[in-house]
């Protein structure tokens, strides 16, 4: 994500409306690398801006990665997490508490098999990895449920 006065002025060329909520939204997510929801977002600006909508966080939210600047991460189909990082990396998350995590190794682009590639051209993909983080996995204690 590009940093605060540069989204300032990205905003103002789409003429786009630039808010004290937006600049709080602005502010969270620059240098965040705790890949936050909008619920997390939404709880973290209610303490500076009481009176702010989960709407207001959610449309932000989806006008910045319309324009690039963050990347959506949906775990499941259903749970949605924002990473500012819009370098290609990839993601280690963990089934038990949804911790997201940065890999910023880089890795080969997997090879497709041919007839996927007769029907498909690739331009970028995205690995995660789902397992337990360190914290969860010294909780389970029968290893056959993972």
């Amino acid at each position: 994500m590009r940093k605060i006065e540069e989204l300032v002025n990205l905003f103002k060329s789409r003429e786009l409306k630039i808010t004290p909520q937006r600049l709080g939204i602005f502010k969270i997510l620059e240098g965040n690398t705790s890949h936050p929801s909008a619920e997390n977002i939404f709880h973290e600006i209610r303490h500076i801006y009481p009176m702010i909508s989960f709407t207001t966080v959610y449309k932000t939210l989806e006008v910045l990665e319309s324009l690039g600047e963050i990347l959506k991460i949906t775990i499941d189909g259903t749970r949605k997490y924002y990473d500012p990082n819009t370098t290609p990396h990839h993601h280690t998350i963990c089934s038990r508490c949804n911790m997201i995590a940065d890999v910023n190794e880089e890795f080969d682009m997997p090879r497709l098999p041919g007839e996927i590639l007769d029907k498909f051209t690739p331009s970028n993909y995205h690995i995660s990895f789902y397992g337990n983080c360190r914290e969860c996995f010294g909780e389970v204690k029968d290893v056959s449920t993972i």
